[in-house]
């Protein structure tokens, strides 16, 4: 669930992404219970939790959890989650932002500072790193779904600013409050999305030494490990 950063490449490159499935499973199922609760249970009706579901299966999360993470919402009405922002740096003072999906934000926030402090990093105030970054809707498309030329003429149909395409997937960026408007056209000609988020996006990438990578990697998992975290974005750029 990491951002958009090259950490994201780096945990698959290393092979971690099996060790993350059952965490990713869970931080899924959590983001699909708090959508349909918040909104219609009904995924045509609630972008958000239409959303959720197509991340899941990007996931390949099996059907049964995604209805019951779905189901969970009308048991566990008094149960109510906070979506949160926290900025630091890191090590080698990278920028990062993490957000949080917490029903306990002392717990949550008594975490995370205690990761970055033994990883020799600070959390800050809110806007100490986020102004490093620029905020945009984030939709991502598999490649076997269209053509790069295709989505490129979809995305400006649609009111996309920016897509370029990859080995692997498509990426669209929009501003944030039209991404579901975006989604919505592209919707009438693909099925299937990646995922379609509000990310961070570095403005400039901070390069990091070969040598402090191990640091920076056993930074994120460790962020990456906490149930509370959805999504980490940092302007680290690995040194390969």
């Amino acid at each position: 669930m990491a951002g958009h950063s090259h950490w994201a490449g780096i945990k698959h490159k290393k092979g971690k992404a099996d060790k993350l499935r059952s965490k990713i499973f869970s931080k899924l199922s959590k983001e699909i219970t708090v959508a349909a609760k918040l909104g219609d249970k009904d995924p045509a009706m609630n972008p958000r939790l239409r959303s959720a579901i197509q991340a899941a299966r990007s996931a390949n999360m099996p059907k049964d959890n995604i209805e019951r993470a779905i189901d969970k919402s009308s048991i566990n009405t008094e149960q109510n989650f906070e979506n949160l922002r926290y900025e630091g740096f890191g090590p080698e003072r990278i920028a990062v932002i993490v957000e949080a999906l917490t029903d306990n934000k002392n717990r949550t926030a008594s975490t995370i500072r205690t990761i970055f402090q033994k990883a020799g990093g600070s959390l800050g105030t809110q806007g100490s790193a986020s102004h490093n970054f620029n905020q945009l809707g984030v939709i991502k498309i598999d490649k076997k779904e269209i053509t790069d030329e295709r989505i490129f003429e979809l995305a400006i149909e649609a009111g996309a600013d920016e897509c370029k395409s990859n080995n692997e997937f498509h990426e669209i960026h929009c501003p944030i409050n039209e991404i579901y408007n975006v989604k919505k056209e592209l919707e009438k000609e693909i099925e299937n999305f990646i995922s379609t988020e509000i990310e961070w996006i570095p403005l400039n990438n901070v390069e990091v030494s070969k040598e402090k990578n191990d640091d920076l990697i056993n930074f994120f998992e460790s962020l990456e490990e906490d149930d509370d975290i959805q999504n980490i974005y940092t302007n680290a750029e690995f040194t390969k």
